[in-house]
């Protein structure tokens, strides 16, 4: 039975694509030696990695030292800025959705910090809808950049 659970741990570990990196005993005594503590790690993701045992002589069990290398080489160099495109017809939508919204929530309470609680959140959730952040990679060249902006606004 013990073997069947096994089994199904392991192929639970394999749909997630996980690996047992671990393939020495980490606890040694005079009669066993059993392999109790494991790494688990998507072994496609780290292709360069070395693991080694570590006496630490603190306790029963031998520590493991994964070590990963990685290429440097791979880190994209260009940077990114998160911005908020704004322009007339976003403002109106903002508006337009600020004086939809039903604000009874905010007087459902006697308290003040609630009260402003509940209204900051109303008024964040309408923003970040109509003014959603977006990603854009840092240009070089700020005459394409102004020129593209096309009456955008930048928040």
């Amino acid at each position: 039975m013990e073997s069947e659970k096994k089994n199904q741990m392991g192929n639970l570990l394999l749909s997630c694509n996980l690996t047992s990196i671990i393939n020495f005993p980490v606890r040694v005594q005079n009669t066993s030696a059993t392999a109790t503590d494991n790494i688990f790690t998507d072994t496609s993701q780290f292709e360069n990695y070395t693991i080694i045992p570590s006496l630490n002589g603190l306790s029963d069990h031998d520590a493991q030292l994964l070590m990963v290398s990685t290429d440097y080489s791979q880190i994209p160099t260009q940077k990114s800025k998160t911005i908020r495109k704004i322009n007339k017809n976003i403002r109106y939508d903002f508006i337009n959705k600020l004086s939809n919204e039903l604000w009874d929530t905010i007087f459902a309470s006697d308290d003040a910090y609630a009260m402003f609680n509940s209204f900051l959140n109303i008024y964040l959730r309408i923003f970040y809808s109509s003014f959603p952040p977006k990603r854009e990679l840092n240009r070089n060249n700020n005459n394409n950049n102004n020129n593209n902006n096309n009456n955008n606004e930048v928040l």
